[in-house]
This record gives C-alpha cells, sequence and structure tokens, in this order.
C-alpha cells in the first residue's frame, strides 16, 4: 500500500476533493447544484448519523459574529479529522466507532492542581456559551459554525498554571481500534497542538464541547476540541485527552510533519501563501454553486482587531 506523506499529497486532493473528483459529471449534466447539495454529505448512509441530544443551560456570546451559519449537514458532513481518514467525508463515515462516554482529561506540566477531571465534572462546573466563529481551513475552504463551548481561560485558570507554564500543548487520544486512520502512518500518531499562554488565555479562545445548541458530533472532535478562530482549522484539535503546560513550544503535529507548509502559529494570513497555493481567496462551503466567486480572506481570519496585539513586532511571514 503506498502511505503518502504530507508534501505528497497534491492540492487538487486537499481541495474540496469529492467535487474535484466528479467535477466532470457536474459539467456535462449542466445542473446549477448549490454549495449545499455538492457539500452536504449525501452520499453518506443513513446509519452514519449518530443520535443528536441537546444542551442545556446556553449562554449567547456577545463574541459571535452576525454572518449566517453554514447548515448543520454541511458543518457534520464535510470535515478533516485524519484519524478517520482523509477525505472530507471519511469522519462522517467512520467516526461512529469513537466512544465519547466516560472521557478524562489529564492535566500536566507547569500546574498547581494537576491530575486527571471527568469532562462531564468539568462541563458542569463551567458556563457553556454558544460563539458563532467563522472557521477557516488551510485547504482554502470555510464555514461559519455556531460553536458551544467553555471559555478556555477560564478552564486553565482552574488548573493553577505557575509562572513557568509560557505555553500549553493539547493532544488527541490515541486508540487505533476506535479511531482507524490511526493504522496509516499519514501522520506521527497521536495527535498534538499548542498554543502561547496569551494565545490560550484570549477570550476568543474556547474548549468546544457542542455546536447548534447540541451535544459535538464525533466527526466534529467529540468529546472535546479546541477552537481559536484566527487560526488556521489544523491548529484546533480534536477529541482531547491531555493537556500540558510547558516552558518551551510545543512540538507540534503539522509542524513536523510538513515544516516549510505548517507552522506553530498558524494565523489566518492571506498575504502568505501555502507553498503549493494561495491563501488569498477561500470557498466558502454551503454559499452557492460550484462557479461561485471566491471570497477575499481576511487577516486573522476577520479577528485582527481583537487579535493582532498579540504578534506586535512578530514577522508572521517568519513566524507562520
Amino acid at each position: 500500500m503506498l502511505i503518502k506523506k504530507p508534501s505528497d499529497i497534491k492540492p487538487s486532493e486537499i481541495t474540496d476533493p469529492e467535487l474535484y473528483k466528479q467535477r466532470r459529471k457536474f459539467i456535462q449534466a449542466g445542473v446549477g447544484l448549490t454549495g449545499a447539495a455538492m457539500f452536504s454529505g449525501l452520499w453518506l448512509p443513513d446509519n452514519v448519523q449518530a443520535a443528536r441530544e441537546k444542551l442545556q443551560g446556553i449562554k449567547k456570546s456577545s463574541l459571535s459574529t452576525d454572518e449566517k451559519p453554514t447548515s448543520y449537514k454541511d458543518v457534520t458532513s464535510y470535515n478533516n479529522f485524519y484519524e478517520f481518514g482523509t477525505d472530507k467525508s471519511d469522519p462522517a463515515r467512520n467516526a461512529h466507532t469513537l466512544k465519547t462516554k466516560p472521557w478524562s482529561l489529564t492535566i500536566e506540566g507547569e500546574v498547581a492542581k494537576p491530575g486527571t477531571y471527568h469532562l462531564e465534572d468539568l462541563v458542569k462546573a463551567s458556563t457553556l456559551e454558544e460563539r458563532i466563529y467563522r472557521f477557516r481551513c488551510v485547504e482554502a475552504w470555510s464555514m461559519v459554525i455556531p460553536w458551544v463551548g467553555i471559555s478556555l481561560s477560564s478552564l486553565i485558570k482552574r488548573f493553577e498554571p505557575t509562572s513557568k507554564a509560557k505555553f500549553v500543548e493539547f493532544t488527541t487520544l490515541y486508540d487505533p481500534k476506535q479511531m482507524p486512520g490511526q493504522n496509516r502512518q499519514v501522520l506521527n500518531w497521536p495527535y498534538v497542538e499548542g498554543l502561547r499562554m496569551d494565545e490560550a488565555m484570549h477570550p476568543l479562545s474556547i474548549m468546544v464541547v457542542g455546536l447548534y445548541g447540541e451535544v459535538l458530533p464525533n466527526q466534529n472532535g467529540a468529546p472535546l476540541r479546541l477552537m481559536v478562530p484566527w487560526k488556521y482549522g489544523f491548529k484546533n484539535i480534536k477529541s482531547i485527552v491531555k493537556i500540558r503546560f510547558t516552558e518551551t513550544m510545543p512540538k507540534t503535529t503539522w509542524a513536523l510533519a510538513g515544516p516549510r507548509e505548517y507552522g506553530f502559529y498558524a494565523n489566518v494570513n492571506p498575504k502568505v501563501s501555502h507553498p503549493r497555493w494561495s491563501q488569498a481567496s477561500e470557498r466558502v462551503i454551503g454559499s452557492g454553486s460550484i462557479f461561485t466567486k471566491r471570497k477575499d480572506t481576511l487577516m486573522f481570519n476577520g479577528y485582527e482587531d481583537q487579535v493582532a496585539q498579540l504578534y506586535s513586532g512578530l514577522d508572521l511571514r517568519k513566524y507562520f
């Protein structure tokens, strides 16, 4: 079996693969398919749709964008989650194997209160907020998603980081039986991501437990994922089981896999192209036909006013 490294994957295989593979059929048929129809996961069998569970006591957040959210169907059927496959439809098809209850979160490193915590207890002791955030993927597609989550800063404060805690490292579950994509060496498992402490403590950063007012679906990173809306999607690690506070910058999965293509910061920056394609524009999933004009990518994904000060004096071309 041929296993491709990230640097070997062609842009056509990454950007809208289902559309790419079927483009001649769409053109020949001459049908005016909408973006919602193209990306809505209509090829998925009904039995992969998990039971939907409502979340209670959600507070609306003033941090939300006023943009119209992407449809639930698009959000839950067009995903990057390599632990369940590299195709955009694979996570919704395969993620039913993940068991999300019970779930524990291990806290390590430079904190006064390390230990293992039950996720249910952490959620019960926290304020749940709905935050409608833009989501921008490095492959030049985007969505607007009503996430439900816990302020990351409030969660971090609970563990009392020491003065040595300069970075926060997050680790995904490693269990190839539950996550069949981990049987392939597409990446070095488990998936690891990280933030500077000031990024993690920023008011926009949240730990997500749901979307559209419901429990987070497996394919979207259940039961706990990171959401930092001014960064590219690969930074927003899913199915988190460990948080470690460190004095040094974590060695993150994609930065190790493709250091020329995926930096530690991963800030959305239309002025810095990916080595294999431009980041200057994006396709908004569900926003019209295949011929709909692409949208200009905004600096920091549109959150420049809120976060630009975090990178004052930092060369964003060198530290990308």
